[in-house]
């Protein structure tokens, strides 16, 4: 699986950024797509995540209630879409996929065996 990630920029605090991420394909009948980031000098962390089959979703406390995560399975396109940014934002933001195998974290980085390349995203105060 492939995935390839776009969207990301500089933008100033309290403004808006839509991440994408295009899957080559979705290999499983059930898997889960992530959104990760990585500040520099700091671990990568867990933002959101869905389940491909049933569009459950998960969201890191940092991020509940301005950041929304959605699914296109007819395009094979994860979407991230970051609200009211905050300059604790600014990473470089991963996507990445993996087959449901229980137990399963969604918010965990070692759940996840395929990753895109990583996209930049600067908010400025």
């Amino acid at each position: 699986v492939q995935l390839v990630e776009s969207g990301g920029g500089s933008v100033q605090a309290g403004g808006s950024l839509t991440l994408s991420c295009a899957a080559s394909e979705f290999p499983w009948s059930s898997g889960s797509m992530g959104w990760f980031r990585q500040a520099t000098g700091k671990e990568r962390e867990g933002v959101a995540a869905i389940y491909t089959r049933s569009t459950t979703r998960y969201y890191a406390d940092s991020v509940k209630g301005r950041f929304t995560i959605s699914i296109d399975n007819a395009k094979n396109t994860v979407t991230l879409q970051m609200d009211s940014l905050k300059p604790g934002d600014t990473a470089m933001y991963y996507c990445a996929a993996a087959s449901l195998r229980l137990p399963f974290r969604p918010l965990r980085y070692d759940s996840y065996t395929n990753w895109g390349q990583g996209t930049q995203v600067t908010v400025a105060s």
